[in-house]
């Protein structure tokens, strides 16, 4: 459906609502000349405009003024989905007290709560996880508030949605979990809160790749150290690979040691018959090739 073409007082009302100047904003609304939820091309309303923008007096005003707190774009996103992802807890409690629904979605299933996860914004998380929302609502691809949560390293917001009773264990469509995504990122603070949480420390995404595995493959010596407390699977993956055979791949010699301490075996080999000393001497990482044969001559010296 189209929208109607913008009137120059529709124009003028959407600047005011954008530039926070309140006192142009009463005077287009004054004139009769306008609809308080006026929108432009993609369905924005000054309401809309005014929260992404932070403006509590204008918020305030248009919504006096009769503007609809669950106004949306094209785009299915609202005034209270705007506020969340910027930050702006004035702005969100208003509207929440207007009336906004805390978990309108967006047309690819965002929700206010899984702006403000993703942002950061720890005040607009609690006020939202207090106001109802649901600390389990997923984008289309089945990503949740803890999963961007985690994969943005925010640790304080993972605890609130925890204690809320946000599941932790939740698959994206790939079969990325929480920690999986954690673990690629190299956040081992939030690794360990998983972890104690009761995530599954082998979850599997669809590639065959564990957490494991991708941190071993980053480098992430941190977040392996965590894995390794909660005795992850050493041996051979769907993938075909083993966590060692990443960090050989990619000289990553402190988690080579790390990973042969915690009972990895040396002359597993990968799908493509290849050990992990064949891997890393084919990559030329030769620091990785001969502690592996070092460890390799302790290990046949004491058979």
């Amino acid at each position: 459906m189209s929208l109607k073409k913008e009137t120059p007082s529709d124009i003028l009302l959407h600047l005011a609502a954008l530039r926070g100047d309140e006192i142009t904003l009463r005077r287009v609304l004054e004139s009769g000349k306008v609809h308080v939820d006026c929108k432009d091309e993609d369905g924005t309303t000054p309401l809309i405009l005014a929260s992404a923008s932070g403006h509590s007096p204008c918020v305030l005003e248009l919504l006096e003024q009769g503007a609809d707190p669950n106004a949306k774009r094209c785009t299915g996103t609202s005034p209270l989905f705007f506020a969340a992802q910027g930050g702006y807890l004035d702005v969100a409690k208003i509207l929440i007290k207007a009336g906004a629904n805390v978990d309108s979605p967006s047309v690819d299933g965002g929700t206010p709560l899984f702006v403000a996860c993703q942002g950061g914004h720890v005040g607009i998380v609690k006020e939202l996880i207090e106001c109802g929302a649901n600390v389990n609502s997923c984008m289309k691809d089945r990503a949740t508030p803890v999963f961007v949560a985690s994969q943005n390293g925010h640790r304080t917001i993972l605890l609130l949605l925890l204690a809320a009773g946000a599941m932790v264990d939740s698959k994206r469509n790939d079969g990325a979990t929480p920690l999986w995504i954690s673990s690629q990122m190299g956040h081992d603070h939030i690794v360990k809160i998983l972890l104690q949480h009761g995530a599954s420390v082998d979850a599997v995404r669809c590639d065959g790749a564990t957490p494991l595995f991708k941190a071993a493959h980053k480098g992430y010596s941190a977040v392996v150290g965590e894995l390794l407390k909660h005795r992850p699977n050493l041996g051979l993956l769907p993938n075909g690979e083993t966590a060692l055979h990443a960090a050989a791949m990619f000289g990553h010699l402190s988690v080579v040691k790390q990973l042969c301490a915690a009972g990895s075996d040396i002359l597993l080999k990968n799908h493509d018959g290849l050990t992990a000393i064949q891997v890393a001497k084919a990559q030329k990482y030769m620091t990785v090739v001969d502690y592996l044969q070092d460890r390799l001559r302790l290990m046949l010296n004491h058979k």
